[in-house]
């Protein structure tokens, strides 16, 4: 601020004046006087370096990491990170720099002490108000144990849900009950990590398989996913079993019934052989063996449905010989020559044909897919 350096004398007309009426163009540093270049603040660089810093941090960084699963506590979640991204997620969290800094570039490097201590070496280097600024930060980082959330929830067996796999009108086999499996696990790996995404328990009862999870999100989206890829139904029911700050705790189950057909299967249906197309919400599409007609039916209506054939007991085997109307094939159990009748969508020149052991004789298949479908 100005400085008042002498007071006028009334008798020979002078007045008082401040040393800055003189100064518009010699400034000076506020703090010693030096004279320009000087900081917006009008701070020469000399005071300028004492009294700010390019940034700050502080010497010691707890973290916790959980004991069972190894997960880090990041900003109240828990996060499967280690090395260099977690001691860069630590320093980001931590520096503090300097609001007028510009063109700030930070590097570091870590010092494993020992499996829960490491030290990390911080260089920071940047400009403030154009002059170059570099600062050295030493910080111990250190591991406490904590155990957290989800592996609570687990040693306490606790689940928001079961699954259960069933099968309609029949006990699923032991590959199909792997395949249904299968998919949970595909599911997980191809989204982003959850940890309420867990399995409290699973294991074989009469008639199919039983899962506990940990999440009804989980739950709810692999039964949308085993009926696109399966068909079949879910029936969704929903238990009180507490209340939490006054807020109802549910539990929820969700029950899963495979078709007793799947996509490729000859089937026997109002009298006539079938074959099942594709998946739809309501039911299945189907189409007939002994010409091109395709109809789609409830799940109530199959209920009445036989599989004829399955698919994995078709056989894919080559034409010896043809003519309009059937052609010779080897018999894949006894490999004797006969003669299976062509299907409709026969083009003439194929040198392959699908076939099926359906009532006590050799039928030719169509393929599935022709036509439109899925």
């Amino acid at each position: 601020m100005p400085s008042l350096i002498g007071i006028g004398n009334p008798s020979n007309g002078t007045s008082g004046r401040l040393i800055g009426d003189d100064m518009s163009s010699g400034a000076f540093c506020i703090v010693c006087g030096d004279p320009p270049p000087l900081t917006s603040d009008r701070l020469c660089e000399t005071c300028l370096r004492a009294r700010v810093s390019l940034s700050t941090m502080p010497e010691r960084i707890q973290q916790d990491r959980c004991s069972k699963c190894g997960f880090f506590e990041i900003r109240g979640r828990w996060t499967d990170m280690d090395g260099d991204d977690l001691a860069d997620l630590r320093i980001r969290e931590n520096l503090l720099v300097e609001d007028r800094s510009k063109n700030v570039d930070v590097s570091f490097a870590v010092e494993e002490i020992d499996e829960r201590t490491c030290r990390l070496h911080v260089d920071v280097v940047g400009m403030v108000e154009n002059h170059d600024f570099s600062d050295t930060h030493s910080v111990l980082l250190q591991t406490s144990n904590a155990v957290c959330p989800t592996c609570t929830r687990k040693a306490g067996s606790y689940f928001e849900a079961v699954m259960q796999l069933r099968s309609a009108g029949r006990r699923l086999k032991d590959d199909e009950l792997e395949s249904l499996r299968s998919t949970l696990d595909e599911m997980l790996s191809s989204m982003e990590p959850d940890p309420m995404f867990f399995i409290s328990e699973e294991g074989k009862v009469t008639g199919g398989w039983d899962l506990k999870l940990g999440s009804k999100a989980m739950a709810r989206r692999w039964a949308r996913d085993l009926v696109r890829k399966f068909g079949g139904t879910v029936k969704e029911t929903s238990t009180v079993i507490g209340a939490n700050d006054g807020i109802e705790v549910s539990r929820l189950t969700l029950s899963y019934r495979k078709p007793a057909y799947g996509i490729g299967d000859a089937i026997n249906f109002r009298g006539s052989l079938w074959l099942v197309e594709s998946w739809q919400k309501e039911g299945p599409i189907l189409r007939k063996m002994k010409m091109f007609e395709r109809a789609g039916f409830s799940w109530r209506d199959m209920e009445s449905s036989s599989v004829a054939c399955s698919y994995s007991e078709q056989h894919v085997v080559g034409i010896l010989n043809r003519d309009s109307s059937a052609v010779e094939v080897m018999d894949p159990v006894d490999f004797r020559v006969v003669t299976v009748a062509l299907p409709y969508d026969d083009d003439g020149n194929s040198e392959d044909i699908r076939i099926g052991f359906i009532e006590d004789e050799w039928l030719a298949i169509p393929v599935v897919g022709k036509g439109g479908s899925n």
